[in-house]
């Protein structure tokens, strides 16, 4: 383990809880309002995940690196096994049973850090020329960014493949490939929608996209929108929140909860809310200025970020009508366990890295 060193305060990252924790605590107010019994939950829910990290903060990541391949391959087993072992819920087979308990896992959720952890290592191991990767080195990346979208596509968990697809790409478009490279993409992919929509998509996901483009929303986002429009400018006291508390707005402390912020606090609590994210976002892009040298940590640190601006981005769109509804949750402010706890593993990861760069710029001296 670390010894203790004056560094440790000096190199934690304060900005990053300084705009997170104000998200955690207007949910939790939120969900308290709208349900005590669910308040009681997530409360157990953050203690968890704060307890997850700062387990990932104090691990020592990198004397384990030779260790990510084989974390990366275990969860590409596990994503397998929910093919043959799988537990089906409302058509789809996302999850595991874990064995003699009631419990179950979802591969998909505890693969994301091992997939962030997996493309820094590879780009650590062979960071990219001046040019950019080229073909075979591109070729080499994508395979292991195209194996699990291909695997949670399956199952089917398209919203969760998608956004796995768009942060790996995203972040080899930060760390650099050559652009031409990135011109054949586009130029394929836009040939080839038709086909992707005709032949590959399922009826339910058409029907998303259907729901989408017709010029009528959605009962869900119906019910959103008034939610959203009724909130005014500085929003409605409790008992006249009638949306979400006369339970006309669906999932409200979940994938709607951002038009429940709206209604509750209006635009300007919208707005406030919107900026802790935006600026979380923007600091975080901000670290690849003062780790340009190490790619392991810039990996980290744009996969983080692109999850973040990706979650919170289509939230907001699909609450709004401007995307198709696929359930994806707002960081740190949607109600459950999963997806606060990974971006809790995130944000260990990403300050054990942050804080502890001496440690390893001393044993490397050393």
């Amino acid at each position: 383990m670390f010894k203790l060193d004056r560094r440790i305060l000096t190199h934690f990252d304060y900005i990053q809880p300084i705009l997170i924790l104000p998200i955690i605590i207007l949910s939790f107010f939120l969900i308290y309002e709208a349900s005590a019994r669910l308040a009681e939950k997530q409360f157990i829910y953050i203690c968890v995940g704060f307890l997850t990290f700062s387990f990932f903060f104090l691990l020592p990541l990198r004397r384990f690196i030779w260790l990510i391949p084989v974390l990366y391959w275990i969860n590409i087993a596990l994503l397998l096994s929910v093919d043959l072992f799988g537990v089906e819920n409302l058509g789809a087979k996302r999850w595991l049973a874990i064995p003699f308990t009631s419990f179950t896992i979802q591969p998909s959720e505890l693969f994301k850090p091992a997939f962030i952890l997996m493309l820094a290592y590879l780009i650590y191991q062979n960071p990219p020329p001046k040019e950019g990767y080229g073909v075979k080195d591109f070729m080499k990346l994508s395979f292991f960014i195209l194996l699990p979208f291909l695997l949670i596509t399956q199952e089917p968990d398209l919203g969760t493949a998608s956004i796995l697809l768009i942060v790996g790409f995203g972040v080899l478009f930060i760390i650099g490939v050559n652009y031409k490279i990135w011109l054949s993409i586009f130029l394929a992919l836009a040939l080839a929608s038709p086909l992707i929509y005709t032949h590959f998509l399922k009826p339910y996901q058409k029907q998303r996209i259907h729901d989408f483009l017709s010029e009528k929303p959605s009962h869900q986002v119906a019910q959103s929108i008034i939610a959203i429009g009724s909130g005014g400018l500085s929003g409605k006291v409790q008992d006249e929140a009638t949306q979400t508390h006369s339970k006309f707005l669906p999932i409200s402390t979940s994938d709607f909860i951002f038009a429940y912020v709206v209604e509750r606090f209006g635009f300007f609590g919208a707005l406030f809310l919107v900026l802790l994210y935006a600026l979380l976002i923007f600091h975080l892009l901000s670290l690849n200025y003062k780790f340009k040298e190490d790619y392991f940590t810039r990996v980290v640190i744009n996969c983080v970020a692109l999850f973040i601006f990706i979650y919170t981005a289509v939230n907001i769109s699909m609450t709004v009508g401007f995307a198709p509804v696929v359930g994806v949750p707002m960081p740190f402010f949607s109600y459950g366990g999963s997806s606060f706890t990974t971006f809790m593993v995130f944000f260990g990861i990403l300050q054990h890295l942050i804080t502890f760069r001496f440690f390893w710029t001393d044993k490397i001296k050393g």
